[in-house]
């Protein structure tokens, strides 16, 4: 029997409230199927299993807060049976806030939690925001989901029956989500620049070949089709990677760990303000143009706050660009427990020697932030070095 945990999906998070569930007890599920919506400051990620087998038992309930490393369900194998419960256990007793109670199987777990009436009503934390807000008591609503839990949507729909919706102030991203995202943001980074003995390396690259195989790539591509200078710059990173893979990977327990594999969490920003950087998944072994496409779709839900979970736990390393903001050179933070974290500034004409003359040529800075108890300078200095190598070959990416 294997345990569905909620996942620690960052440096700082502690705990998440489990808005929905897309399983029930009975059904098949695979690995890597979206199972859960959880809500952290962050927004509403998707959960994903990592078990494939039968949903044998449902432990969390929508609307509980509940700690990292918590049980969510427990799944068994095709050769397991029900789990059994002795009749002991049929009622089981109350619990303390954040205990887990158990149930039969095949059934949901409502766990007696000691708390005021007017909290005991099923309801999504976005719809008791907005219920606050509107003065609404969600205890009058009627949920219209199949899982009996009021929702966002629910409480729109009952103000605006009552005439109450026009007045009412938007809360598309209220202030208080982001003042506990900068909160969150703030701890991690405070913790990164406390505990990591961070190193900083810079280099400018020329992209006169990369910019030019650029333009011959997309001269008969749709606007759609397009490729971005972006995804060269991702690509080219991922392959300097395998060429220095200690820059890829993480300090845990005081000591190094490799990755088992390249995936590039892209520093995207979020609306309403805040930072995420979701992986993407074998970066190295996807081609420019299913990059391209992983970007088309992974931005537009990063930013909507619909993440999933092995997007929020899996990167490896971490690559932040400003130069659509024209900044020239960026030193992140790194975020732990990656070992790394790379930094582009913006394409800009700049004077350039080239057989001891002077031109103007488009340069990049580029910039590494590393962790010195993982690598020193030098391994540093020879992932940029692999860096540039791998841009003054675009045709290779």
């Amino acid at each position: 029997m294997a345990e569905l945990l909620l996942p620690s999906l960052g440096a700082d998070m502690t705990a998440g409230t489990l808005v929905a569930w897309k399983i029930k007890p009975g059904d098949i599920v695979a690995r890597g199927q979206v199972v859960a919506e959880v809500e952290t400051d962050k927004g509403v990620i998707d959960i994903e299993c990592f078990d494939p087998g039968i949903v044998d038992k449902i432990v969390a309930r929508p609307g509980e807060k509940l700690p990292v490393g918590a049980v969510l369900a427990m799944i068994r194998s095709d050769q397991e049976s029900p789990q059994a419960v002795p009749a002991a256990e049929a009622s089981p007793p109350a619990t303390t806030s954040g205990a887990v109670a158990t149930s039969p199987p095949a059934e949901v777990v409502t766990p007696a939690v000691s708390a005021p009436a007017s909290s005991r009503t099923r309801a999504t934390p976005a719809a008791r925001k907005r219920a606050a807000e509107l003065g609404v008591d969600v205890g009058r609503l009627q949920p219209t989901g199949a899982d009996a839990v009021i929702e966002l949507a629910d409480v729109e729909r009952f103000a605006a029956s009552i005439g109450s919706s026009p007045s009412a102030p938007p809360s598309p991203q209220p202030e208080d989500s982001r003042d506990r995202m900068r909160r969150a943001i703030a701890a991690a980074m405070s913790k990164s620049k406390r505990e990591i003995p961070h190193y900083y390396l810079r280099t400018t690259i020329e992209m006169t070949r990369a910019l030019a195989w650029l333009e011959e790539a997309n001269r008969n591509r749709t606007i759609a089709e397009r490729l971005l200078p972006a995804v060269l710059q991702i690509k080219a990173v991922a392959l300097a990677l395998r060429d220095v893979p200690e820059i890829n990977g993480f300090w845990i327990d005081d000591g190094p760990r490799a990755a088992n594999g390249v995936h590039i969490g892209l520093a995207i920003a979020m609306k309403g303000g805040g930072l995420t950087a979701p992986a993407v998944h074998d970066t190295d072994g996807k081609t420019l143009d299913e990059l391209m496409a992983h970007l088309h779709d992974l931005i537009p839900r990063a930013r909507a706050g619909r993440l999933r979970s092995s997007e929020m736990t899996d990167a490896t390393i971490t690559l932040t660009n400003l130069g659509d903001l024209g900044v020239e050179e960026v030193f992140g933070v790194i975020y732990p427990p990656q070992v790394a974290i790379v930094g582009f500034g913006k394409i800009s004409q700049q004077p350039w020697v080239e057989n001891s003359a002077v031109c103007v040529r488009p340069v990049l800075v580029a910039t590494l932030a590393a962790d010195h108890r993982a690598t020193d300078g030098r391994r540093g200095a020879q992932f940029l070095e692999a860096l540039n190598r791998r841009l003054q070959a675009p045709e290779q990416l």
